[in-house]
């Protein structure tokens, strides 16, 4: 937190359009952009600094700048050169804004695969009419691999089509929803019918689902990922793919992304690949300045931010 004092100066490295933005929305505050790479000039100083989610070429230069302050656009810092940062500046992301998108392409993943969409389109004539073995959602058990905001709203969503909700996640907090059971690992996995992964990506969660949890998932359970693809161990999943043990994979991310020509996960009949794009919807990018945004409000009036990383765990 911030004494109120002179009005802060955010060094920018998203260009003028975030500037503009920035200083209409936050008068009291001195935006100055600064390029991505290339030296920097002598005498640039400035508390605050909005950069890039993978960093620039010059980070370690503007840092040292009088910087207090780093905020990454992004909803996760697993690309983010934290190593670079010295140890007494903050960094904060804009977790959560791109919750509401992810959450409504899960519900669309989990439908799809329920309902059988496209497969139970026609173009022709089929052998039997008003006739199918459709799922639904009511009933079935959503397990949540994480419990942030993309869970939670998530959850949300799945409770409102009368599913039962459990989930795991590395700390004590209390569930985010009051409907949402708390489980272990094995139980979660043993229980649901759709599976999400949506927990951050760190040391600890890479291969989160490797052979061993795979080996005690419930058996036609569908997978959905809309994390990062090192949290689960690609090679096992083809291979719970291909006995059947997983259904279907919805997976949004890969490791590594992209992935190249060839990759089995792209021809997979029980796989759904989308090229890492669950985020978008109208707005998306603004949203993702809006919690930088709001952050330097609480910043010039002395109030704790929000997303603030814990570097040591890696989100």
């Amino acid at each position: 937190m911030r004494a109120a004092a002179d009005p802060p100066t955010v060094l920018n490295h998203l260009g003028g359009d975030a500037a503009k933005r920035i200083a209409a929305a936050v008068p009291d505050a001195r935006v100055v952009d600064v390029p991505a790479d290339g030296p920097v000039r002598d005498g640039l100083e400035g508390e605050v600094l909005l950069t890039l989610p993978w960093g620039t070429p010059n980070l370690a230069d503007v840092v040292v700048r009088g910087v207090r302050w780093v905020h990454s656009l992004s909803t996760g810092v697993d690309r983010f050169p934290i190593d670079v940062l010295p140890d007494d500046v903050c960094l904060t992301c804009s977790r959560g804004a791109s919750a509401v998108p992810i959450a409504e392409f899960v519900l669309a993943a989990m439908l799809a695969f329920e309902k059988q969409v496209p497969d139970v389109w026609v173009r022709e004539p089929p052998k039997r009419w008003a006739m199918a073995e459709l799922g639904g959602l009511e009933g079935r058990t959503l397990g949540l691999i994480g419990a942030g905001g993309i869970a939670t709203e998530v959850a949300r969503r799945a409770l409102a089509f009368g599913m039962r909700v459990s989930f795991v996640r590395r700390t004590d907090a209390l569930s985010p929803l009051p409907a949402m059971q708390r489980r272990s690992l094995p139980d979660v996995l043993a229980a649901a019918d759709h599976l999400v992964v949506a927990a951050p990506s760190t040391p600890a969660t890479r291969h989160l689902l490797g052979a061993e949890a795979l080996a005690g998932i419930k058996p036609g359970v569908h997978v959905v990922n809309v994390s990062r693809g090192s949290l689960i161990d690609q090679a096992a999943l083809i291979e719970a793919l291909d006995d059947g043990r997983v259904a279907r994979a919805t997976l949004d991310v890969a490791d590594p992304e992209p992935l190249p020509s060839g990759h089995p996960l792209y021809a997979h009949p029980r796989v759904r690949l989308s090229p890492h794009v669950s985020w978008s919807a109208p707005g998306a990018l603004g949203r993702l300045l809006d919690r930088f945004i709001d952050n330097l409000r609480a910043y010039v009036a002395g109030e704790p931010l929000t997303g603030v990383v814990d570097r040591v765990a890696g989100y």
